[in-house]
């Protein structure tokens, strides 16, 4: 299947490429879906987020732009604009990649 390896017996899928990476040594972030994602990708929201100083939160399926990658910092390693909120922090474990 086009980049995509699948094993006929479980039916896992994965891109050999990312595998190579990660056994290389390079760090590799992978979405809530494990999608693996890298610097200007858009992502969505999967779940609803709070955020401290606001009334309300962050609504799942949120579209944002433009991620950046960055080492993790208290489990954040995406940093991003979110329109309506301004500069934020979030979990790889809670996006999804469009």
């Amino acid at each position: 299947m086009d980049a995509l390896v699948v094993c006929p017996e479980c039916g896992h899928e994965w891109v050999p490429q990312a595998a190579e990476a990660e056994r290389d040594g390079e760090r590799v972030v992978r979405d809530a879906v494990g999608n693996v994602l890298v610097d200007g990708d858009s992502v969505t929201v999967v779940k609803a987020l709070k955020v401290k100083g606001s009334a309300s939160g962050i609504k799942a399926g949120t579209k944002v732009r433009g991620i950046r990658l960055i080492e993790p910092v208290d489990g954040h390693d995406i940093d991003c604009k979110v329109d309506g909120f301004g500069a934020l922090r979030l979990k790889s474990s809670l996006v999804k990649k469009v």
